[in-house]
C-alpha cells in the first residue's frame, strides 16, 4: 500500500431504466455474493487426504496480517510477526510482503521464514522500479516492456526460485491496476480509448493491455514449472477515476488464470479525508468481484483503518468490520490487515496499526478471537470441507 497518494472516494451506482432488468440483476448478486460455501475452481480440488494445499474454510476465514516490514515492505522478520501474534493474540494464517521488480531478486529468505512459521505467504509482486514513489509515470518495468519480452529473464529467475520453494504461494501481480497511483494502472495505457469493434463487447486500451501483461507473466511463470504459485486478482474497492471503462471487471484476466479474487478495502486514510463506513469500504468492490466468478475463493487482501478520532471512532469501525464479515460477507475467506504507520507528504501521520489506541487494540483483539477466525490451516477442520485450491503437481508433505 505505500501509504498511497489521497484519492477522492466516492461511491458510483448504475442507473437502470428497466424495473425487470434491475430485479434480474439482483437475483443473480443474491446467488453470486450470499453463497456460504466456496466452490473450488474447476481442476484445481483437492482430493480426500491430499496435503500441501490451501484449503479455505468452508465456515468461517483465516486471518492475516501486513506487519510494517519496512520502506520496501519486503524487511520480513520473525520477531515482527510473533510480537503482532501476541498483541492480537492469535496466530496469523497469512502474512503479507512485497516483492518490488526494481530488487529484481525473488523473496526466498521471506517465503521461507514465513512457511516455516506455519503460514501461507502471500506476495504482492509489483513491476515497480525505485524510488517506489505513487503517482509516477511506467518506469523500465512498463506493461509494453515486459509484452516485449525485455524482462524475461528476470521472470523466469523469480519463477525458477518460487519453484524451489515447492510450497504454494500466492501472489498478487500488478495488484490496485483500477486506480490511479500505481504505473501499471490502466489510466498511463490509453486508459478509456475504446479499442473493440461496434458490434463487440466493450474494451479499453488500459484494462487491455494490463490483462495481456498480467496473462504474459502468468503464463511465463507457468511454463518454468512452477505451478505451486496462486495466482491472485486484487482490485481496488473503488476505482479512480471512477468512469466505466475504469470498472474492475474489465481488467479481469479471466478464470483460466486467477485462481482467488482480492480486494483492498480502506476506510479513513488520510487526515483532510472523510470518515467512511466498513459497509461502504466493501460493498461495491465485493459485488463486483462476486460477479466476476460464482465459485473462486475471494479475500480481502488488504484492509484496515486510521486513527482519526476527530472524524469517527476506530474501534467501532473494526468492531462493524468483524460483525460484516461474518454476517454480511460470507464469501470472503480471508482478511489480511494493514498494520502500518506512514508519515504523509504534509508530515502529519496516518496509524493504521491495530494498537494505534488502546481502544482499538481491544476491538480488534475481540474481532480475532471469535473461532469464525481461523490462525492457520490446522484449524481448518470442518467435516464439509472449504475450499481446496491444489495446484499441479501438488507433493503429499503436510504444509
Amino acid at each position: 500500500m505505500r501509504g498511497r497518494n489521497q484519492v477522492v472516494i466516492k461511491c458510483f451506482s448504475a442507473t437502470f431504466k428497466q424495473p425487470a432488468t434491475l430485479l434480474l440483476l439482483l437475483l443473480v448478486l443474491l446467488a453470486g455474493c450470499n453463497t456460504q460455501e466456496s466452490v473450488s475452481p474447476a481442476g484445481k480440488t483437492a482430493v480426500a487426504g491430499e496435503s500441501n494445499t490451501v484449503e479455505f474454510p468452508a465456515a468461517g476465514a483465516f486471518t492475516g496480517a501486513y506487519i510494517d516490514f519496512g520502506e520496501y515492505e519486503d524487511d520480513v522478520t520473525l520477531e515482527a510477526i510473533e510480537k503482532f501474534e501476541t498483541m492480537v493474540g492469535k496466530h496469523q494464517a497469512i502474512i503479507a510482503s512485497s516483492s518490488y521488480w526494481g530488487e529484481q531478486k525473488f523473496p526466498k529468505k521471506n517465503v521461507e521464514l514465513i512457511i516455516r512459521h506455519g503460514s501461507i505467504p502471500l506476495i504482492f509482486w509489483s513491476p515497480w522500479d525505485r524510488p517506489y514513489v505513487e503517482g509516477r509515470p511506467p518506469d523500465r518495468f512498463s506493461l509494453n516492456n515486459i509484452l516485449t519480452g525485455k524482462w524475461d529473464g528476470y521472470i523466469d529467475q523469480w519463477a525458477d526460485e518460487a519453484r524451489s520453494v515447492d510450497k504454494p504461494l500466492l501472489v498478487s501481480w500488478g495488484l490496485e491496476m483500477n486506480g490511479q497511483w500505481f504505473p501499471w494502472s490502466g489510466v498511463h495505457y490509453g486508459g478509456g480509448e475504446l479499442i473493440s469493434a461496434p458490434d463487440q463487447p466493450a474494451r479499453y486500451a488500459g484494462p487491455e493491455l494490463y490483462k495481456q501483461a498480467y496473462r504474459y507473466v502468468a503464463a511465463r511463470v507457468k511454463a518454468r514449472g512452477a505451478s505451486k504459485i496462486l495466482w491472485v486478482f486484487h482490485a481496488n474497492n473503488f476505482s479512480v477515476p471512477g468512469a466505466p471503462w475504469n470498472a474492475l471487471s474489465h481488467y479481469y484476466p479471466g478464470s483460466d488464470v486467477v485462481d482467488i479474487l482480492a480486494l483492498s478495502a480502506y476506510g479513513k486514510l488520510f487526515p483532510d479525508s472523510r470518515w467512511i463506513s466498513f459497509a461502504e469500504a466493501m460493498d461495491n468492490g465485493y459485488r463486483d468481484l462476486c460477479r466476476l466468478d460464482a465459485d473462486k475463493p475471494l479475500v480481502v487482501a488488504e484492509w484496515g483503518v486510521g486513527e482519526f478520532p476527530q472524524s469517527g471512532d476506530k474501534a467501532a469501525w473494526l468492531e462493524q468490520a468483524f460483525t460484516a464479515y461474518k454476517k454480511k460477507y460470507p464469501r470472503v475467506k480471508a482478511a489480511v490487515y494493514w498494520h502500518e504507520r506512514w508519515q504523509n507528504k504534509d508530515e502529519t501521520h496516518s496509524n493504521l496499526r491495530v494498537n494505534s489506541s488502546p481502544e482499538g487494540l481491544a476491538a480488534y483483539r475481540r474481532g480475532v478471537a471469535d473461532p469464525y477466525w481461523l490462525g492457520s490451516q490446522q484449524q481448518n477442520s470442518s467435516p464439509r470441507g472449504g475450499a481446496r485450491i491444489l495446484p499441479p503437481g501438488t507433493g503429499s508433505r503436510p504444509f
